[in-house]
């Protein structure tokens, strides 16, 4: 037989092999009776058939854990698995904690030497969590980016994302001559305004350990040179939580939204800072609305001075057509 033969029969062979395989995984996948799709009911272990109702499948192999629970607390205690990673922490969650308590397995107190060895363990296993000095440079920037967005009550997505940010400044060698606490705020501010939960720079310098000069610095620095894309803020996304802290209704916020909106229509916002616009337009809202709030309350929770509130409201109503 030539050489020629023997490799037609071979890819013949192949190609009926693979023609068998592919009608064996479609049978496995339509019921025999009706042809219909076949449904896995995890619940009871079984594959049935999703138009006739035939059984195929009984008695399948349960992945799941073994046990129960019924509210959040008992899952934490029965599961024995760790905490999902982060990026949060700068060895993301996957190295060993020793706990501070001096207790045993059983919660009885160790005794004076134990509690010596304990404590020189915990010693060593947080110098072997932190061997250079960059990752102790990113236990501290990480530690100051949740701090900040605790006191700036910013959700959890943000934090991630800004631990990303810092991690990859820290990667690309951006910290070089800039500190570690003016990245970190840069990196927080940057991932607020991409999370479209801004804060204005006035808020992140009041909780940050380094001056407004130096965080607008360093934030179009570090912008620049890891191309991010930072969309200018939006005085719409202030809006909510300006009407939430004053505690003032929908109502007020709709009409903030339509008077933001019809000046962005007619070209007024354009070179002005959207904190002072966002808080012009509630407390103009407001007294549409007969909801009275005060320039002094509105400038508080805005952090802006009562002059530009009093400016760019008359703006805004000029520009809806209302007589100030």
């Amino acid at each position: 037989m030539s050489e020629t033969n023997v490799r037609t029969d071979e890819r013949s062979r192949v190609e009926r092999e693979h023609s068998e395989e592919t009608e064996s995984a479609e049978t496995e996948r339509t019921c025999p009776e009706c042809g219909g799709d076949l449904v896995s009911d995890e619940e009871r272990g079984e594959t049935i058939c999703g138009d006739c109702g035939l059984v195929v499948e009984e008695d399948e192999i349960d992945r799941g854990p073994e046990w129960r629970a019924f509210d959040s607390k008992e899952r934490d205690q029965k599961s024995r698995v760790g905490a999902p990673t982060t990026n949060m922490m700068h060895d993301k969650g996957l190295s060993t904690n020793i706990g501070w308590q001096d207790k045993d397995a059983y919660g009885n107190s160790l005794s004076s030497e134990q509690r010596s060895k304990m404590k020189r363990l915990r010693t060593w296993n947080e110098r072997f969590r932190t061997r250079n000095s960059k990752e102790r440079n990113l236990k501290q920037a990480l530690g100051e980016i949740d701090r900040m967005a605790s006191a700036l009550g910013l959700p959890q997505n943000v934090r991630e994302t800004a631990s990303v940010i810092y991690r990859r400044a820290l990667e690309e060698d951006l910290l070089p001559g800039r500190s570690i606490e003016g990245v970190a705020s840069a990196s927080l501010y940057a991932a607020a305004r991409q999370a479209n939960t801004p804060r204005s720079l006035d808020e992140v310098e009041r909780v940050s350990r380094v001056d407004k000069m130096e965080l607008t610095r360093t934030y179009r620095y570090v912008v620049r040179e890891l191309s991010l894309e930072v969309a200018p803020a939006d005085p719409e996304s202030y809006v909510p939580r300006f009407v939430s802290d004053l505690g003032l209704s929908d109502e007020v916020e709709r009409r903030a939204r339509e008077l933001i909106e019809s000046a962005r229509q007619a070209g007024a916002l354009s070179g002005k800072s959207p904190v002072g616009l966002a808080a012009a337009a509630v407390y103009a809202a407001s007294l549409l609305t007969n909801e009275k709030v005060t320039q002094s309350e509105v400038s508080e929770v805005a952090d802006i001075s009562e002059v530009t509130i009093r400016n760019r409201y008359k703006e805004l109503l000029d520009a809806e057509g209302v007589p100030a």
